[in-house]
């Protein structure tokens, strides 16, 4: 199980309603960043691996060894996000780069505000980075998180509660660098303590 599948935690329905608001540049660059944001976390298309994330925004948050099984696990993982809606907000534009922030509902996000940076590839914009958390609510993320796992079929019933149990024991810091992959240790931290709980 990948938690950290941006793909994966975000994405699934394809007719979301996302608004753009509080954002400075023009109209057609706000346009096509909602557009890209919209296509990452609902289309469940492969492709958008490639065509609305740069090779970074991939290893990131799809992990993998190289490059190559970054862009497979991120293709794998494409149609199994749970996403139920996506508001797109405050979109900042200086030149070729943007950041902007996405209110999640629904996934292992659900009721976070993600914050993203973007920058222009040709006339394309595309994710390049998940830089963080506004307001992070360490509450709504363990609950989620223990849903998402109850409803993986790899996973037994005392996985959530392991999984909880463990979320609770580390710091603010440690579930974001989880999700963030700023910390190596972080997954293990969270996760090792309870592989027992998880099948295959």
């Amino acid at each position: 199980m990948r938690i950290r599948s941006f793909a994966l935690v975000l994405g699934m329905l394809a007719a979301l309603a996302l608004v753009a608001c509080g954002s400075s540049g023009n109209s057609d660059d706000e346009d096509q960043i909602t557009a890209a944001i919209d296509r990452a976390a609902t289309s469940g298309d492969p492709a958008a691996c490639t065509e609305v994330q740069t090779q970074s925004f991939v290893e990131q948050t799809s992990g993998g060894g190289s490059a190559a099984d970054a862009i497979k696990q991120c293709e794998e993982d494409a149609s199994e996000g749970v996403a139920e809606e996506v508001d797109v907000s405050d979109i900042e534009v200086d030149g070729d780069s943007a950041t902007a922030n996405a209110t999640v509902t629904g996934s292992v996000f659900n009721g976070q505000t993600l914050q993203v940076a973007l920058v222009k590839d040709g006339d394309r914009w595309k994710l390049d980075e998940f830089t963080g958390f506004k307001d992070f609510d360490r509450e709504s993320v363990n609950a989620a998180l223990a849903e998402e796992i109850s409803s993986d079929p790899q996973s037994s019933p005392e996985a959530a509660d392991c999984v909880t149990q463990q979320v609770q024991a580390v710091s603010d810091q440690q579930v974001q660098a989880l999700f963030l992959g700023t910390d190596p240790q972080a997954e293990n931290a969270i996760f090792g303590p309870c592989s027992k709980f998880f099948q295959g």
